[in-house]
């Protein structure tokens, strides 16, 4: 048996009136997931731990077997696993966003006008995480470059009574209102004001403002967490299993969890990923003796976070036509029992900008058990309505993998 999770980052969302009252998945063109749903099992999933928050960490730990109220250390040390950085148990790691703030003489006045600052190049952010390791490295203070705008402080023997706020939590409000919090917060604000001065003067930015796009003028510093302790993958399940992300903190929970990781040339975590490459990827690995392979697509997310409607429908419909349709077929073409999961880990409402905790829709098809259903297809509303209800995220890959039963 081969098993399959096509992992549609942020799909869930709202009504949205400029969609005619329906929501991306409802307003997508899914032949793919819709059909998928009809001949499998249909349901919502209550990813997000009652009083944690909804993060695509703690909800991706879900989605895995892992119980967040277990497992969960913070999301940066997954990041750091990812990045290669050998952690010290008395080593707090933060991630460090590069953002995009408004002008304003007042630091507290200013608006979190994007959290990725337009979704900086790595190469860009690579030269600007330079100039901010020259001017806040010290002997326990060190930075490191990651994937886009997201990058990694790693502090030897900093506390851990934080209290810290997500960027694309705060889009379009004064940051004011939400500096950092805890013993040692006044540190990491002066370092997160101090970058104002002389990030939004470097070359790289006069370059960036020069084409017309926007400076990361800015740091910002979350996802506070120590060294991450995950029980093996194949272990848990005895499959060996397999990550594709484009994204440190899924790659990073891949390694803590044994999993190989495939690396794939298009893999960008926007728009412009190679969906079609990812699922290729993911064919080969299971040709090559993988049992499981676990697909993280970022795309949706990131849409919902820059309120791009179009966008986030249009992430969906490739998501469908070009992942789950080459994987369909080529599992179809390998000849073995298969089963496919497709979900989101959270909702990411366009409304809102940023991550709820909402019960989640999710479809398992399984070739050798196709089911004549009578559902819509594969969205929200549909989910709800085929009255399946799973209030602990956690027990879903036991579902997937049928070590317990749906009802």
């Amino acid at each position: 048996m081969k098993y399959v999770v096509v992992l549609g980052d942020g799909m869930a969302d709202y009504p949205v009136a400029e969609l005619g009252g329906k929501t991306p998945l409802q307003a997508a063109n899914k032949p793919q997931m819709d059909a998928l749903a009809k001949k499998g099992m249909l349901g919502l999933v209550k990813t997000i731990p009652d009083g944690m928050a909804p993060g695509s960490d703690t909800a991706n730990l879900a989605v895995l077997g892992y119980d967040p109220r277990k497992y969960y250390s913070g999301r940066s040390p997954f990041e750091a696993a990812s990045m290669g950085i050998a952690l010290a148990e008395e080593d707090i790691t933060f991630r460090c966003n590069l953002v995009t703030l408004s002008d304003g003489e007042s630091y507290g006045d200013r608006i979190m006008v994007d959290h990725s600052a337009d979704e900086i190049s790595s190469e860009e952010s690579r030269i600007l995480l330079e100039e901010v390791s020259r001017y806040f490295s010290t002997r326990d203070i060190r930075f490191y470059p990651g994937v886009s705008y997201r990058h990694l402080m790693v502090w030897r023997g900093a506390p851990l009574d934080w209290h810290l706020t997500p960027p694309h939590d705060i889009l379009g409000k004064t940051v004011g209102d939400h500096l950092p919090g805890g013993s040692f917060a006044g540190i990491i604000t002066e370092m997160m004001i101090e970058s104002t001065l002389f990030l939004p003067r470097h070359p790289q930015n006069v370059v960036r403002v020069a084409r017309g796009v926007r400076p990361a003028n800015a740091i910002w510093l979350w996802g506070e967490g120590k060294k991450a302790q995950l029980a093996s993958f194949n272990h848990k399940y005895g499959l060996k299993a397999a990550m594709i992300s484009a994204v440190d903190l899924l790659k990073g929970i891949g390694v803590c969890a044994g999993m190989n990781l495939i690396h794939v040339a298009g893999s960008t975590g926007n728009l412009d990923t190679d969906f079609r490459g990812e699922a290729q990827a993911a064919l080969a690995a299971l040709q090559d003796g993988i049992d499981f392979v676990y697909l993280h697509i970022e795309a949706p997310d990131e849409c919902g976070h820059r309120q791009e409607t179009e966008n986030k429908v249009k992430s969906i419909e490739l998501i469908d036509s070009l992942t789950v349709k080459t994987l369909k077929a080529g599992l179809d073409r390998l000849g073995e029992p298969y089963r496919i999961m497709v979900l989101p880990d959270h909702a990411t409402p366009l409304s809102l900008r940023t991550h709820t905790a909402d019960p989640v829709p999710f479809l398992i098809y399984d070739s050798q058990h196709e089911q004549n259903g009578v559902c819509r297809g594969f969205d929200e509303q549909s989910a709800e309505d085929a009255g399946f209800f799973l209030g602990e995220g956690y027990r879903l890959m036991d579902l997937f993998l049928r070590k317990t039963e749906g009802q």
